[in-house]
């Protein structure tokens, strides 16, 4: 990793505003809109990580929120996030850290944590990251809702395979306790792609059903015999088996749940689902 090498970003201006003010006049009508769908009482909870959308905040945001402000209404102190995001252009390594140690955005610049990067022993490729939009549209909601400069961990992950999602866990799970860090982890997929909104809605459900018994393999199985289009499937099969790994009794529940047709209406839409990971503390 060069030393202070920073990763400009490549989708500012098309998947979010490439302005600062213009970015967050964004996010705050974004907030103010769902203001009343926020559910507080999860905040409470040992938060594990979740599943978040990464389309244009136009469409997603709406629901990638409600991740980002159960964690900034949280008083459960964070270190790093890990950033698990699919590769969607196959560039680069099966499973990939960045080579950049700064990641910039229209809000400032974001820490990558090299000491956990270092205890992960993942090899590093900027080829993988440099054009990918699904680990970068989640920095700017991280420095909106945490501005207390939490580092950042983003994977990005070729090999979308059940058992590169294991072995993912596991070194996930080894650099936690080896760093002492606190970490959060995002699964970055959306769900249904171009599907009518009932077909989209019937076919994660059965993903949903998966999800909900933290059976990742069934994830996996599910999504390949019904050629369901999610493409964070890697992702969220690791943040299933790390929370398997690290807590006894990990819980899920979907935070948000929606699609593109909502805001441009059509016959075949990309659906969008925020879930939370969690172990209930109280």
């Amino acid at each position: 990793m060069q030393k202070n090498k920073i990763r400009k970003p490549a989708v500012a201006g098309l998947f979010y505003p490439a302005d600062k003010g213009e970015l967050v006049k964004m996010i705050n009508n974004i907030v103010e809109n769902e203001n009343s769908n926020f559910d507080f009482s999860y905040s409470g909870h040992k938060i594990i990580g979740g599943i978040v959308p990464h389309a244009g905040y136009l469409y997603s945001g709406h629901h990638a929120v409600h991740f980002f402000k159960i964690l900034q209404e949280s008083d459960q102190p964070i270190d790093t996030i890990v950033i698990l995001n699919p590769n969607h252009r196959g560039i680069g390594p099966d499973i990939a850290l960045d080579s950049h140690s700064i990641w910039g955005t229209p809000l400032g610049a974001t820490n990558i944590d090299k000491a956990f990067y270092k205890a992960l022993d993942i090899e590093t490729s900027s080829l993988a990251h440099e054009d990918e939009h699904s680990g970068e549209v989640m920095i700017p909601f991280i420095n909106y809702f945490l501005p207390e400069k939490i580092k950042i961990a983003p994977i990005s992950m070729f090999d979308q395979s059940y058992e590169s999602a294991v072995a993912l866990a596991k070194k996930i799970n080894k650099a936690s306790s080896l760093t002492g860090k606190k970490i959060i982890i995002i699964a970055s997929s959306d769900f249904s792609h171009y599907a009518t909104p009932d077909e989209g809605y019937k076919l994660d459900n059965l993903v949903l059903e998966k999800i909900e018994k933290l059976d990742a393999k069934g994830v996996r199985e599910v999504i390949i015999n019904n050629n369901i289009s999610v493409c964070g499937y890697g992702p969220i099969m690791t943040l299933i088996e790390y929370s398997k790994i690290k807590y006894s009794k990990p819980i899920t529940h979907i935070l948000s749940r929606g699609n593109s047709g909502q805001i441009s209406p059509s016959t075949r839409v990309v659906d969008y689902i925020t879930t939370l990971f969690f172990e209930n503390v109280k």
